[in-house]
């Protein structure tokens, strides 16, 4: 072979290369391209993991916030009905005491009208003896003026702790007052008047301690 055939050969070999290099560059480019898909996949991938995963991070920690404040709260109602609970029976103690007190107040009262009234019954009949006597004393006896003196002290006396006597002569006869023990036609009366007094009557504090014992007109 000629030099000049020789190197006509070398010069269409390196052309054949130059050609088929390009072809290669085509390959890896295109290679290169569908890699670069795979990779930003695989990426996503992770990322969407990685979210999954601090989204199931998240998600205990936010029960764990409601079931703070949801213990909270119950404790909370609980603190309140107890409260109320309490409120309620100081309620009741205080409604309790105010009527135990009331109700021994009346009792003290009562018991010292009863009291009063059970010494007074019994020295009304002194005041009645009184009376008997001096209606039969001569006028003029220095003895029953004395003893006159003594009853109207007396009198006195119990008119100033609240005893009074029943006024029952010319009034209408009245049972809550009265005891009609007679009873007589008088035409010069009105119709069930009180004509004449037996026995003087007396009250305590507006509280019959004994009736008075009349005669009473038709």
């Amino acid at each position: 072979m000629s030099e000049e055939n020789k190197n006509t050969s070398e010069v269409q070999e390196e052309v054949k290369e130059t050609q088929a290099d390009p072809a290669g560059e085509a390959e890896a480019s295109k290679e290169e391209a569908q890699a670069e898909p795979q990779e930003a996949q695989e990426k996503d991938t992770s990322g969407e993991a990685s979210e999954e995963t601090d989204g199931a991070e998240d998600k205990p920690e936010g029960k764990t916030k409601a079931s703070f404040f949801g213990k909270k709260k119950k404790e909370k109602d609980k603190k309140d009905q107890q409260i109320e609970e309490l409120t309620d029976r100081l309620k009741r103690s205080m409604a309790e005491f105010d009527n135990f007190r009331k109700r021994t107040e009346k009792e003290k009262a009562s018991m010292y009208i009863i009291g009063a009234k059970e010494i007074i019954e019994k020295i009304l009949p002194v005041a009645d003896n009184f009376e008997r006597g001096l209606a039969q004393a001569a006028e003029g006896d220095a003895f029953a003026e004395g003893m006159k003196m003594i009853y109207k002290q007396m009198m006195t006396t119990l008119e100033d702790l609240g005893v009074k006597p029943i006024e029952a002569v010319g009034k209408e006869f009245d049972p809550n007052f009265h005891n009609a023990v007679m009873h007589v036609e008088d035409e010069s009366v009105g119709e069930n008047i009180v004509v004449e007094e037996l026995q003087k009557g007396y009250t305590y504090k507006d509280f019959v301690i004994r009736h008075s014992m009349v005669k009473v007109a038709n």
